[in-house]
């Protein structure tokens, strides 16, 4: 009996690609408009691609809101939303 341990034995599987999935998030924010210029700026540099986006801005209100769906490669949300958290005006910042 003999074993084959030659390197074409040993196939190893390659590593799956990350494909990019559409997530919706909410996230809720302060400071008006430039809270929003802060958020996107963010998303940008995240490498984000944002398929719609929806801000609710009113004078007077202390908080706005922001839903997007953005596509990001799978995995890759928890780490967004964690870097919006810790945008001094983000309240909250959620996975729909």
């Amino acid at each position: 009996m003999s074993l084959d341990v030659s390197p074409s034995s040993q196939r190893i599987p390659a590593a799956r690609p990350s494909f990019p999935v559409r997530r919706r998030i909410a996230t809720y924010f302060t400071g008006g408009v430039d809270g929003l210029l802060t958020l996107s700026a963010t998303l940008q540099q995240g490498g984000c691609k944002v398929h719609d986006l929806a801000v609710d801005i009113h004078d007077g209100v202390a908080e706005s809101s922001m839903v997007c769906t953005v596509l990001i490669a799978d995995g890759g949300v928890e780490p967004l939303l964690e870097r919006l958290r810790t945008l001094p005006a983000v309240v909250s910042s959620e996975l729909l």
